[in-house]
């Protein structure tokens, strides 16, 4: 049976997705800066991950893609957000990683959000 988490995961991933998509294609009324893509993306991650360790326990073989999905995108997003904060070097910037970048993460977190909607109770 569906639980309320898996709807508002899949949710999340319909808007994060759409952030990126929407933000790639120029569509927005506002536009995101980078920071702001950073920690859209950091968030995100973490939500994927929380969502494809619940995959796993589930014997569900999507929560493996899944966690190796939220690691790159843990990767990517949340060593320049805490260098954002100060915590780590200059080293974790990646500061060679463009926006398009951010938004593509943005667009393949949203779909793995929203296959969890589904995969975390199979």
């Amino acid at each position: 049976m569906m639980q309320m988490r898996d709807w508002i995961i899949g949710a999340i991933g319909i808007i994060v997705g759409a952030l990126g998509l929407l933000s790639l294609l120029k569509i927005l009324p506002f536009s995101l800066s980078r920071s702001s893509l950073i920690w859209i993306a950091a968030i995100g991650g973490i939500i994927l991950l929380y969502a494809a360790i619940i995959e796993i326990t589930n014997s569900n073989v999507m929560g493996t893609v899944s966690i190796i999905a939220a690691g790159l995108a843990l990767i990517f997003a949340l060593l320049p957000a805490l260098n954002n904060m100060g915590i780590l070097g200059s080293w974790a910037a990646f500061s060679w990683v463009g926006e398009t970048v951010y938004k593509l993460v943005l667009i393949v977190e949203g779909i793995f959000m929203a296959m969890a909607t589904f995969a975390m109770e199979l």
